[in-house]
């Protein structure tokens, strides 16, 4: 497993070289600037204009600004905003934190709910009980999570008044209330929106998802024949049939860890979560090619690491997975 971990990391050494090629010359290439408004501004001369690209390094070639940039980052150096002056790694290690603890909880509170749900969905097929969780399923996935959200909004802080103070029953958005004492419950109930319009579009997936491959496992011969030489059924179901059922979902998951981190950024933007998601987004509206540079990069890191706990995670679930 050592020999196979190393070899997994050096194949992602020119992997990773080579995506931020491309990702530099995508970003780069995209139509404005980060000088778009300053070009626009009337009062700003053309020898400032020059001036500015000089200070930032855009006037040089897109083959030179790579390797300034890439030179960079092997010292560890994430670069500064062009938008703030700050630099990159002090902003995305502000954020990182708040988008951990927002897709953390919710993930884990996705898990919590999808697997038993689609358990019992495959234990009683057809039943009032299934085609509950079908049709709610297929409700969330339906709806897109920005809408969901702006839904949620409309619904908890517009609509439904909290029956103590008169005010909304929930806030809108941020991870504190203004000009308050910054307390554990009150972190929690600004996270009751943004998670639950998370968890909701999750749990919808993954429930369906572990349903199919748990009806699958139950038909399966070896569950068949552990049945037969009388196992208890609650062994037969989940040591046996869910433990197999369950690899299928670690591909699913390992793919969209890295998706979900990046993907918080509708949830985070609607509801004024101040993580990488919002980040990211303010980045791209400015064109901030450090700020993008480092989260886009950062989420292709994740995406090979994710990759690797999923192939680990097979050997330990399967038996029969072995890595030379």
């Amino acid at each position: 497993m050592r020999t196979y971990f190393l070899k997994r990391v050096l194949h992602a050494i020119p992997l990773l070289f080579v995506l931020s090629i491309v990702l530099f010359l995508v970003v780069r290439s995209a139509p404005g600037g980060p000088l778009a408004q300053a070009e626009r501004n009337p009062n700003i001369t053309a020898e400032q204009r020059q001036q500015l690209r000089a200070r930032l390094g855009l006037d040089q070639p897109l083959y030179k600004q790579y390797i300034d940039w890439m030179g960079a980052i092997l010292q560890g150096d994430l670069g500064r905003s062009i938008k703030t002056n700050r630099p990159v790694a002090e902003m995305i290690g502000e954020r990182i934190p708040n988008t951990l603890l927002l897709v953390g909880v919710a993930f884990a509170l996705t898990i919590a709910l999808a697997l038993p749900l689609g358990a019992l969905s495959a234990l009683r097929p057809y039943s009032w009980f299934d085609y509950l969780v079908t049709t709610l399923s297929f409700a969330g996935q339906s709806m897109p999570v920005y809408w969901l959200g702006l839904v949620a909004i409309l619904i908890f802080y517009v609509w439904l008044d909290n029956p103590f103070t008169g005010g909304p029953l929930l806030p809108a958005g941020g991870m504190y209330t203004l000009g308050a004492a910054r307390t554990l419950s009150d972190l929690i109930w600004h996270m009751i929106l943004p998670v639950g319009v998370l968890c909701a579009t999750w749990v919808a997936w993954y429930s369906r998802f572990f349903r199919a491959s748990m009806l699958e496992t139950l038909n399966a011969d070896y569950v068949r024949t552990a049945t037969a030489k009388g196992l208890p059924r609650r062994q037969v179901i989940y040591g046996h049939a869910g433990r197999n059922a369950v690899i299928p979902l670690v591909t699913l998951i390992a793919l969209d860890l890295p998706s979900v981190f990046a993907g918080a950024l509708f949830v985070e933007t609607i509801f004024s979560w101040p993580g990488m998601g919002r980040l990211f987004w303010e980045a791209a509206r400015g064109r901030d090619y450090p700020v993008l540079m480092a989260v886009i990069m950062i989420n292709a890191v994740l995406i090979i690491l994710a990759n690797l706990i999923a192939d680990m995670l097979y050997a330990k679930l399967d038996p029969r997975v072995r890595y030379e």
